[in-house]
């Protein structure tokens, strides 16, 4: 009998309503992953649910609040439309699973196998490889396959990362154009991506490597030579050194190198979401102009745009 293709992709999660009861309740699984804090639980523990989800709930609610679509969170909404728009190009079955919140990432992965699925393809939407994003996908996948009482497992194909897979390096090239085309291009491209402790790469994860390929090959396939092009990182959390340079420090000191016109693109992020309409489109431009800019342009995520869907497809039928 022939194998039943299915796919599944996996994105990070959202609070179900922008309200500090919704919010505790997501950071609270968020940051209980051992993939994303790894202090002793016994030292970690408390300060979570003692000072830090106390102090957050409300404050981050309210930017969720700011960002919230009519059909809900941002992450949620270009995701099932991702999903939706695979499935229809490719006419395989496709479950969309979060890494926290819901639907599960069990709950989608038993929805394929209820569909009769014998081969899955597992894509984390996480461009660049990180062990506290895609591994942490991994152990999701794996342990409810290992518990999952049925008599057939499924055959796995896991995507790691696609950083410069060419149907996502063009789909950025294209999205950079765009806007390129519509407001001029700029005295600097910012490439911003999302930050991982220093730690984490000294002990091995691939991370930053993975993110300068992607700058690199966007960059070539841009092919302005004369475009200045920035790479930093966004959304530290914490005490301990995270990937540097830094979003924000260095956006509020281009003003005064005669840097006064960016855009700023964060391929890293596969859907908008509060790390990039919040703290990039608002946080960022605030600080950039009050810093002396005169023009702050926003490229937003790929989302569900035709050329992303176009790449998930050739991820899920195993094209390179």
């Amino acid at each position: 009998m022939d194998d039943k293709h299915g796919v599944l992709i996996v994105n990070l999660g959202t609070p179900a309503a922008p309200t500090p009861v919704a919010v505790k309740k997501f950071l609270s699984k968020f940051l209980h992953d051992y993939r994303v804090v790894d202090l002793p639980r016994i030292l970690w523990c408390p300060i979570l649910h003692g000072i830090i989800i106390p102090l957050r709930s409300r404050r981050v609610a309210k930017l969720y609040a700011s960002i919230w679509m009519e059909e809900g969170s941002p992450l949620m909404v270009y995701s099932k439309r991702q999903a939706t728009a695979l499935a229809q190009v490719t006419g395989l079955p496709v479950a969309l699973g979060m890494s926290y919140g819901e639907p599960s990432i069990s709950s989608a992965i038993d929805e394929l196998i209820e569909k009769g699925v014998t081969k899955m393809t597992v894509i984390p939407l996480y461009p660049q490889f990180s062990s506290s994003t895609v591994s942490s996908v991994w152990d999701s996948v794996s342990r409810h396959l290992q518990t999952t009482k049925i008599r057939y497992t499924p055959a796995v194909n896991f995507i790691n990362d696609y950083a410069a897979h060419p149907a996502y390096i063009e789909a950025l090239r294209l999205s950079v154009e765009n806007s390129f085309n519509l407001h001029g291009v700029p005295d600097a491209l910012l490439i911003s991506y999302h930050g991982i402790p220093v730690r984490f790469s000294a002990e091995g994860d691939r991370y930053k490597e993975r993110c300068e390929l992607t700058t690199k090959r966007l960059t070539e396939a841009l092919g302005h030579e004369s475009l200045q092009v920035l790479m930093t990182f966004q959304s530290r959390f914490g005490r301990e050194p995270w990937l540097e340079p830094y979003t924000d420090e260095t956006i509020k000191g281009l003003p005064a190198k005669g840097i006064k016109k960016i855009h700023v693109i964060s391929p890293g992020f596969a859907s908008d979401c509060l790390e990039t309409l919040e703290e990039l489109d608002e946080q960022n431009r605030e600080l950039f102009m009050h810093a002396g800019g005169t023009a702050f342009t926003y490229i937003p995520a790929l989302n569900d745009n035709p050329d992303h869907i176009e790449l998930l497809r050739q991820l899920a039928m195993g094209e390179s």
